[in-house]
């Protein structure tokens, strides 16, 4: 196995770059196949999209990346700040996603979006921590890169004593997120013909 790079805070000059690394690791994830069936706009939005937020995430919450190159992100929100405000995502550049994304997708994201968020301030305090996207490069992935880039942020939540919550639409993700102390608490599907997923939970530890 490749060692993985260790991690290190992003840099918001490098937000375009971790964009494309970011919709490259989604393209055939469910949940953005579903919103943007049309792999054409998936192809042209997506990348636009992972970049507006990455800058949030960059701006408010805590990202991390590999050193020297961008091979993948772990984005966090951080604890109490959460849902993301309206106000900080308009100035990160996410106003213009219902025009890039046509009305059908936006709804589509928006019911989503809306869905799982009832069901994460239902299920977990305030006060924790939201991996709210983790990604690699898929010429990289399964070589321990998203294990080490999410390790700072655990590590952090251990010593805060503060629990870390994250949901995915792959079932082949469950192992990964075990391993690293992750709990399925909710399995559902998206309302409207949306993907099934599964949000998971997990515990301070040491």
């Amino acid at each position: 196995m490749i060692a993985a790079a260790e991690p290190v805070a992003l840099a918001l000059s490098q937000t375009r770059e971790v964009g494309q690394v970011l919709a490259r690791a989604f393209h055939d994830d469910p949940h953005w196949a579903w919103i943007l069936p049309e792999e054409s706009r998936r192809v042209r939005v997506l990348p636009w999209f992972m970049e507006m937020w990455a800058r949030y995430c960059c701006k408010y919450g805590e990202v991390h990346t590999t050193a020297d190159k961008v091979e993948g992100a772990a984005l966090w929100i951080p604890p109490g700040k959460y849902p993301p405000s309206v106000v900080r995502l308009i100035l990160a550049g996410m106003m213009l996603v219902p025009l890039k994304f046509g009305r059908a997708a936006f709804g589509r994201l928006m019911g989503s979006v809306n869905y799982q968020a009832q069901l994460h301030k239902r299920d977990v305090p305030p006060l924790h921590w939201y991996l709210a996207t983790l990604g690699v490069d898929p010429q990289r992935q399964g070589q321990g890169i998203g294990g080490a880039l999410i390790q700072p942020v655990l590590a952090r939540a251990d010593a805060e004593g503060l629990l870390c919550y994250v949901e995915t639409e792959k079932e082949r993700n469950l192992p990964f997120y075990r391993r690293h102390g992750f709990e399925v608490v909710v399995e559902d599907d998206m309302p409207n013909g949306g993907p099934h997923f599964w949000a998971m939970k997990r515990e301070p530890q040491g």
